[in-house]
């Protein structure tokens, strides 16, 4: 499959104004997360923002960078805006969302989207982790994937996305699966995507994939180990900057 990776990054953030270009040793958030994506070789990397600064800032450090219209309501937006610019001729058919605030993802993590794509039924692929603090269990900031697994083993690699909610589910016995935002779409599974008006579920829950799980597309979640960091608060970003120097440092 060819495959292309956008990071859609925006400088308007409540808690934490001017992320993407935030200073983590060094380099700009926004480079970090580019960073990992060209380590995973999953294929082009392009971020695409509505900020010249943000394109002045990843091409100085030699990341491609298109600059898109400021009024979308969402990154899947975004990106099918900006896929239309760089990608003209149609030569990739699988998009990458990744987000803009996740500096400590692992390039096996995002090359695992794509690999689930190539191997799977998807139309649009994700990943999930098991969730091992009760806490996050109760919480509504952690979004919960119900599936059903798509392998008979006792901790499954694969599930096939039945619902994403914020509350605690499915009840009983068993894991629960902490979703995390990153997606691969086919490239007509996102362009369809963009095309349907918000959902009733989506609007409730405040989750744009349940637009797709509602309009009968197929969500695929690999299962990996690790949550990575998303950079929503100061706190976040210190947290950022210890893991990422850790990293240089072992």
């Amino acid at each position: 499959m060819n495959a292309i990776i956008l990071i859609p990054a925006r400088m308007a953030s409540t808690r934490l104004p001017g992320k993407p270009l935030a200073d983590i040793g060094g380099r700009p958030m926004i480079a970090h997360v580019a960073e990992r994506a060209l380590e995973s070789g999953a294929g082009r990397v392009v971020v695409a923002t509505d900020t010249p600064e943000i394109v002045t800032a990843v091409e100085m450090k030699g990341i491609e960078a298109v600059l898109t219209r400021g009024d979308h309501q969402s990154g899947s937006d975004r990106i099918s805006e900006a896929l239309s610019t760089v990608d003209p001729d149609r030569q990739a058919d699988v998009v990458i969302n990744l987000q803009g605030d996740l500096p400590t993802i692992p390039a096996a993590d995002i090359r695992a989207v794509l690999d689930l794509l190539e191997t799977g039924e998807a139309d649009i692929a994700t990943l999930g982790v098991k969730i091992a603090e009760e806490a996050e269990k109760t919480n509504p900031s952690v979004v919960k994937i119900v599936g059903s697994p798509l392998d008979d083993r006792a901790d499954p690699k694969r599930l096939r996305a039945l619902y994403f909610t914020r509350a605690t589910a499915p009840w009983g016995e068993g894991p629960l699966y902490h979703h995390i935002g990153i997606y691969g779409y086919r490239r007509a599974a996102l362009e369809r995507f963009v095309a349907l008006p918000p959902s009733a579920l989506e609007k409730r829950e405040r989750l744009e994939q349940l637009r797709a799980l509602e309009a009968g597309m197929r969500i695929e979640a690999e299962i990996v180990r690790s949550v990575p960091l998303g950079v929503d608060t100061p706190e976040d970003l210190d947290r950022a900057r210890q893991i990422l120097s850790n990293d240089r440092n072992s």
